[in-house]
């Protein structure tokens, strides 16, 4: 129950298990969650495989590990948009998406990490199955809901459904990065990205923008 005596032990301790993901992230974006082992993780942090052992008994604790930071990321995303209410502007909604795509690709490692884990992650027995079943869930209903509300507003110009449109969000941004990941001097993911969707949501367009109040 101490305060301020073990500060320094705590900071350390977080420090060393930041490390730990970070090489991780770059093991399992290199060979996957199957490919890459305990040793490897070790060796890439610089410390001992005992030492890693203390902080992460198992792989599958450091793969929670690194999906928990991506979750964090999401949440950083909902909160940077305000989440989506009844009070939330639709359209600051995809302002933000675009702004995550943006910063997306100023972290490749995680975007290499994500298209690999996620593809490995399609069979049922992947410890990552459920995370992306529920994270693509939660993705589709986010998008299905903001464009709902830009029906409601008559700002959406699109004969597809609410949830059609967010199956095609979510799948754009996927098959951008994974362009990206293997062309990243033509792929440009928040331009193409912004390109969609002002053809079914006029109003992001910058002259559009600027004449709302």
């Amino acid at each position: 129950m101490s305060t301020g005596t073990g500060r320094g032990p705590y900071a350390k301790t977080a420090a060393t298990k930041l490390r730990i993901i970070e090489s991780c992230i770059e093991a399992f974006a290199e060979t996957g969650f199957y490919g890459t082992t305990m040793k490897d993780i070790a060796r890439r942090a610089g410390i001992s495989y005992t030492g890693l052992l203390h902080h992460f008994p198992k792989k599958e604790d450091l793969l929670l590990a690194v999906l928990e930071l991506r979750a964090h990321r999401d949440e950083e995303f909902l909160a940077r948009t305000g989440g989506l209410n009844a009070g939330t502007d639709p359209l600051g909604v995809l302002h933000g998406m675009l702004e995550v795509a943006r910063g997306n690709t100023l972290k490749p490692g995680l975007l290499e990490l994500h298209a690999v884990v996620s593809g490995e992650a399609t069979s049922a027995e992947h410890p990552a199955h459920g995370h992306y079943v529920a994270h693509y869930r939660d993705l589709r209903q986010f998008y299905a809901a903001a464009y709902s509300s830009l029906r409601e507003r008559g700002l959406l110009e699109s004969s597809a459904t609410p949830e059609t449109l967010a199956t095609m969000t979510v799948s754009l941004i996927n098959g951008l990065q994974a362009q990206w990941l293997f062309d990243r001097q033509s792929v440009d993911v928040p331009e193409t990205l912004r390109q969609f969707l002002v053809d079914i949501v006029p109003s992001l367009r910058p002259s559009a923008t600027h004449e709302r109040p």
